[in-house]
Formats: structure tokens, C-alpha cells, sequence
């Protein structure tokens, strides 16, 4: 890899604002280098193509459609699973509702109900409750979003069995199910089963390859090979067609074949920082939250100032809210950064608490 390409200051950083600022490994340039190209509009890009077909079985689905964000992979699911002036259900903080700039109203035209939750989990009974039938004055619910696993709720995941739940749910409403897959294989990793018995309670799948899986570009949105052809169109009416995109898709690739199972080293260092951090005066984190890559951090003193103070030590994260931080990590956070991170933290508590 060309360590020149990036910024030093970027590279000498522990950067833990998000998991999409990995860099593309040497493997993912070698990759581009040799893809064999088409045009992906066409339906010809052969690296394309097989990228959607890995995708596609690893995530147990007939079909697969590459993207490039997460946001589109999510927009276009729902457009092609609503008409306008449906439900969706759909947890308060999900990044559908929350980081995704009020796409579900502007592109779909749906009614979002949004549900309480517990570390990012809905209750099942809740959710059956709110299911509404369509009417002369209601609107129908067609459609229940899934995160999984939960970026605000701290990287938590959904338990296998609330899963099957909420499919049990759907099928007695006849509703579909979107599942917000961007950080899938965290959850994967996580609870020691493949992506696609996490996958099989859903209609409809998105994940990302530009977060823990360390490609630049690109998301993957599976499903029924009726649904992918539904959402082929809305891939073209919101301008996501990439011509030779197999250039990206070979990252995803790499990552597919290869990033998977170093996640759970990702899982370890931020459940070491979590203990480490919980330990310290001025801070507090809840360990029932770290589960996978992200740990929130709930700071005494506002969360903005703490941000601005381990900049002094090149330690980089986010202020999420008032008095919390989230830090992530991610495949450019080795060992040696993390302790890093944890001694500037141990260092700035006294002063922090002063």
C-alpha cells in the first residue's frame, strides 16, 4: 500500500470515529489492478457479478445488488418494498430514521411509526401492536426495518430468537421485513453463526463492505430475485449505476473472502478499552453494550470537551451527544493504538474531574 496516498496525520492517529475510515488493504489495490471489467449498467461487468453472486449466498438470498452506500441499499428497499402512503415500522434511533436525511418521506413517500427499544432491540408484542391495516383512515403497515447490528445502541445486536419473532410477526400480517445489515458480519462474528441464519428471518438485506470490511466503496443489497430486479430500476432512478464498477467490486471481494473473520479482533480491543475505560473517574460505560466494535462512552464532563482534550494525544473520536462518546474500531486500530487510546483516557480522567 502506498502510505503516501494518505495524510500522515490521518495515519499516525488512532482514529476512532468510525470503522469506514479503514483503508484498502495492498490485497484490494492487487485486485483492482487484475479485475476483469465490463459496464455493470449493461449487466456485463463480470467482477460485478460475481461479487453479487458471493453476496447473495453468503447471506443465503437468491439474489444481490451492489451500491454504493448503505443509505441507497436502504432507500432502495424500501421504495421497492412500499407504495407511497404505507407504514413502516421502525425503531426511534435506527440510521434509516436518524442518518439518512429524511429519505424515507422524500423518496418513498411512507408514514414511518417509529418504536421504543431496548439496546436497540424492539419488543415483538410492541411491534404487533402497531401493525395497522389499511383503511379509509389509516395507512397500511407493508413493511418492518430491522437494525442489526444497532449503531447508536452501541453496536448491540439482535437476538437470534427476537428475530424469528419478528418474521413469525410478519407472516401473520403480511408484512415484509428490511434488515439494515451495515455492520451484518459484526453480528455474525459476534454470535458464532454464519451471516445467513441471521439473514433468513427477512425479506430483504443490506450490508456494507466499507466499514469493518475495509473496502473504500460499496454495499450490497439482497434478496428475492424478483425483489433485486424491483430494485435494479430504483438503483438506476437515484443515479447509482457505476459502469465498470467492478473496479470497487473487487475490494468487496477481498473483504467477502477475507475480512470476515479478523472482526473479532476488532469485538476484543473494544471490549478491553470498555473495561479499562469503566474503571476510570469522570466516565461511565455500560459493558451490557459492548458487545461488538463500538463502545459509548457517557462523560461527566461534556463529551465535547473530552473530544477536543485526547485530540492533544491524536486520539480521534466522536461526540455523539452531550455527554457521550462513541469510539470504534476497526481494522487500522492494532493493539498498540488501543493502548494508546486508553492512556490518554487515563491520563485526562484526573484533570477531566477537576
Amino acid at each position: 500500500m502506498n502510505q503516501a496516498a494518505f495524510p500522515p496525520e490521518a495515519l499516525a492517529a488512532v482514529d476512532l470515529r468510525s470503522d469506514t475510515v479503514t483503508r484498502p488493504t495492498p490485497e484490494m489495490y492487487q485486485a483492482m489492478l487484475e479485475a476483469p471489467l465490463g459496464d455493470d449498467v449493461l449487466g456485463d461487468d463480470p467482477t460485478v457479478a460475481r461479487l453479487e453472486g458471493l453476496a447473495a449466498q453468503m447471506t443465503g438470498k437468491e439474489a444481490a445488488l451492489f451500491v454504493p452506500s448503505g443509505t441507497m441499499g436502504n432507500q432502495v428497499a424500501l421504495a421497492s418494498h412500499c407504495s407511497p402512503g404505507d407504514a413502516i415500522l421502525i425503531e426511534e434511533e435506527a440510521h434509516i430514521l436518524y442518518y439518512e436525511v429524511g429519505a424515507p418521506a422524500a423518496i418513498s413517500g411512507v408514514v414511518s411509526w417509529t418504536l421504543p427499544s431496548t439496546h436497540g432491540v424492539m419488543d415483538p408484542d410492541v411491534v404487533e401492536r402497531h401493525v395497522l391495516k389499511a383503511s379509509l383512515h389509516t395507512p397500511a403497515t407493508s413493511l418492518l426495518c430491522l437494525e442489526n447490528t444497532h449503531n447508536r445502541a452501541g453496536g448491540t445486536i439482535i437476538p437470534l430468537a427476537t428475530m424469528t419473532a419478528y418474521q413469525q410477526i410478519a407472516e401473520r400480517h403480511g408484512l415484509k421485513i428490511h434488515l439494515d445489515g451495515a455492520r451484518l458480519f459484526n453480528a455474525s462474528v459476534a454470535l458464532g453463526v454464519p451471516a445467513r441464519q441471521i439473514a433468513a428471518s427477512v425479506d430483504s438485506v443490506s450490508f456494507c463492505l466499507s466499514k469493518g470490511l475495509r473496502s473504500p466503496v460499496g454495499s450490497l443489497l439482497c434478496g428475492s430475485a424478483g425483489f433485486i430486479d424491483k430494485a435494479r430500476i430504483w438503483r438506476k432512478r437515484l443515479g447509482g449505476g457505476m459502469r465498470q464498477s467492478g473496479l470497487l467490486a473487487a475490494c468487496g471481494l477481498v473483504s467477502l473472502e477475507r475480512m470476515v473473520d479478523r472482526l473479532a479482533g476488532d469485538h476484543a480491543r473494544a471490549r478491553r478499552t470498555a473495561e479499562r475505560l469503566a474503571a476510570l473517574p469522570g466516565l461511565s460505560v455500560d459493558l451490557d453494550r459492548v458487545q461488538t466494535n463500538i463502545v459509548l462512552v457517557v462523560t461527566h464532563k461534556a463529551a465535547s470537551d473530552w473530544a477536543k482534550a485526547l485530540r492533544e494525544f491524536d486520539i480521534w473520536c466522536s461526540a455523539v451527544a452531550a455527554n457521550r462518546l462513541r469510539l470504534m474500531f476497526h481494522a487500522d486500530v492494532d493493539d498498540a493504538k488501543t493502548d494508546r487510546a486508553i492512556a490518554a483516557f487515563e491520563e485526562l480522567s484526573p484533570r477531566m474531574i477537576a
